[in-house]
């Protein structure tokens, strides 16, 4: 049974990285609570969940030049899906923090685009 759940939360987290991030034009609550958690329980491990308003994961790298096409690589996947993380870039590190500056808080755009940015550290 527990590796049928591990399936299911990688056939997911899969899912939710196929999505595309919707523009938000504010007005709208961010997530809190168990709808939150639900899309939290969803990414791979390493993400923080920061006083329910963002979500930020540190990655770690041989040198700088590999942080840095990584860096590259984030940067392509945010014009594509038109939604922008913080990105600190240093040697052997980066760190992402992502949310919806529009409604200052989470939505399922965020953790769609913490899902491919794990795929990129993946390939």
């Amino acid at each position: 049974m527990k590796n049928n759940f591990k399936w299911y939360i990688f056939s997911y987290m899969e899912k939710l990285s196929s999505k595309h991030c919707a523009p938000c034009k504010g007005g709208i609550p961010p997530l809190q609570g168990k709808p939150l958690l639900d899309l939290y329980s969803l990414l791979e491990k390493g993400w923080e969940l920061i006083q329910e308003h963002h979500i930020e994961k540190e990655y770690i790298f041989k040198n700088f030049r590999e942080a840095l096409a990584f860096t590259n690589k984030v940067g392509e996947i945010a014009e594509q899906e038109g939604h922008h993380p913080d990105i600190h870039l240093s040697w052997g590190k980066v760190k992402l923090i992502i949310w919806t500056h529009k409604i200052d808080g989470l939505t399922e755009s965020d953790f769609i685009l913490a899902a491919k940015c794990d795929q990129i550290s993946l390939g």
